[in-house]
């Protein structure tokens, strides 16, 4: 049974992929500055070490060049943002690029999974927000989509450390997003001070020398998981790299980012490459005793992406 799953996963996802190919470069085809276009098609298509975000020193320059804004640059580049969108069951492109404290913008694009429930979606707004985070980002001011957040999308940015004064940059209306999410609910309720994207060091640890072992430990270390204290992080190993992501708990709890996610969403980001085109070959979760566990979504999210691939679960103290 478990077999006949397995192969029907396969098949469907590879049928879906043909269907909904994944290019990011074509992307930039579709931007309505020629120029813009051009800088950028140069810059992120013909060079390598583009990662899914600009620098703030690369974001500045490239606006002071348009006469732009960092505000209207972030929305021009949207087009370019979706382009990274993994959707083999909707077919519905979604981009996001967030302007962090720091100036420097990074793309987001939503991801779903074949077989599994739609609640396992990453959206937009998530993998902007988490694109920032894992690149060492420590605020977002801004936050530039095409239409208004769902209502998901405001709780769970409403868990930022900076949700209060975070404004949501929608064609030429500027409003913050505690206007979209009035009398909300948050970590503040909870007792929770603080919020996502604050430093943390857990200060967990593990035994052993293993590289890999070690990325999903400082990952886990790096989470945010101030409600089940199940501290937690991935490690997924491709040929182009180790790639990680981190737990990002939420108030709500539905809106929660599980660290499976997050590294899916990251990767495909950095590389340019889609998880279904280009599997990882090896994926270790590292977990802190808590009143969560992540192994059960871990395997089965890992299983529509890499169904040859064995879930490596270890437990730091």
């Amino acid at each position: 049974m478990c077999l006949c799953i397995n192969l029907y996963r396969l098949i469907f996802k590879r049928e879906l992929m043909m269907e909904n190919s994944f290019n990011p470069r074509d992307g930039y085809v579709s931007l309505k500055s020629e120029s813009l276009k051009r800088k950028l098609k140069e810059r992120v298509v013909s060079d390598d070490d583009f990662h899914g975000y600009l620098s703030a020193e690369d974001a500045a320059s490239l606006a002071a060049q348009e006469g732009m804004t960092i505000v209207e640059l972030a929305y021009s580049l949207l087009d370019a943002a979706k382009a990274y969108a993994v959707v083999p069951i909707s077919g519905f492109q979604v981009g996001a690029v967030a302007v962090g404290n720091s100036g420097a913008l990074y793309y987001g694009a939503n991801m779903e999974f074949t077989g599994e429930a739609l609640s396992f979606s990453v959206h937009g707004e998530q993998a902007a927000t988490n694109n920032a985070w894992l690149n060492g980002e420590t605020g977002i001011a801004n936050l530039a989509i095409n239409a208004a957040p769902c209502g998901y999308c405001r709780q769970f940015l409403y868990e930022l450390n900076t949700a209060s004064a975070l404004n949501i940059e929608i064609t030429d209306t500027t409003e913050l997003l505690t206007w979209f999410l009035p009398d909300a609910f948050g970590p503040q309720d909870l007792g929770i001070t603080g919020g996502l994207l604050d430093a943390q060091d857990h200060g967990l640890s593990i035994s052993g020398d293993d590289e890999v072992v070690f990325a999903a430990l400082a990952a886990a270390n790096a989470s945010y998981a101030p409600y089940t204290k199940t501290y937690s992080g991935i490690a997924l190993v491709r040929d182009d790299g180790v790639f990680t992501g981190r737990v990002a708990e939420n108030a709500a709890y539905n809106p929660s980012l599980s660290p499976l996610e997050s590294a899916l969403s990251f990767m495909t980001l950095y590389s340019g490459k889609s998880p279904y085109d280009y599997p990882p070959t090896r994926c270790v979760l590292v977990q802190a005793e808590g009143q969560a566990d992540q192994t059960g979504v871990t395997g089965d999210v890992l299983s529509t992406v890499a169904p040859d691939v064995t879930l490596e679960v270890y437990t730091a103290t």
